[in-house]
């Protein structure tokens, strides 16, 4: 049987360290591959074109969501984030699974159009635990930090949506149980329909 990749979305609070533990599971693991986002932010030091995001202007944003060039996008503090559609399909028509490192609103909107799809979220251990690492970034204000932690609250009410949680204690532990997820993901009836159907077919053949 061939394996299928599977469209794994991995959300959490801004400063829960989501993008650490994609990044770590993709250098760990050979059968992953990261999406790259499309936004209107500006890099932040050390990103790079490409590499942690697409970084278009407002208009290239807008021309992309015109032309039905992403899978999914959302207004995130005041700047866009969405998924370019290309390049995720034909990674899972090559087998791989394909991580989408993306928030609440755009999570819906991706199980939405790949019902096999599986959510992941990413949690701190505490609240104070999530200000203390966006404050450790050093690369943000005091106001924008406030503004991440009422953004949290909110997302908080949302996280239901998911089908799993795993909290970002330690990050090898962390790590590890992403991947074991993922590969139970794997064995569900419902991402294996075709087999099963097979199997059917197969026995009634054998009356």
């Amino acid at each position: 049987m061939r394996r299928k990749g599977i469209l794994i979305v991995v959300s959490g609070f801004s400063g829960a360290g989501k993008g650490t533990l994609v990044k770590r599971l993709v250098e760990r693991y050979d059968n992953y591959a990261l999406s790259v986002s499309a936004t209107t932010r500006k890099p932040r030091p050390g990103e790079e074109d490409g590499r942690e995001y697409f970084f278009l202007q407002r208009e290239q944003f807008e021309q992309k969501i015109a032309e039905n060039g992403l899978i999914e996008y959302a207004c995130y503090c005041d700047n866009y984030y969405g998924t370019p559609r290309a390049y995720v399909e034909r990674q899972l028509s090559e087998g791989m699974d394909v991580i989408l490192e993306i928030e609440i609103q755009g999570a819906l909107k991706i199980k939405e159009q790949y019902s096999d799809a599986l959510l992941l979220f990413v949690m701190p251990p505490s609240a104070a635990e999530l200000r203390r690492r966006l404050v450790g970034r050093g690369t943000e204000s005091e106001e924008v930090i406030d503004k991440r932690m009422r953004r949290a609250a909110e997302e908080a009410q949302g996280i239901e949506a998911y089908e799993y949680i795993v909290v970002n204690d330690d990050l090898e532990t962390c790590v590890g149980q992403l991947h074991e997820i993922i590969l139970a993901a794997h064995n569900t009836p419902a991402r294996n329909r075709e087999f099963i159907e097979n199997i059917r077919t197969e026995l009634e053949g054998e009356k």
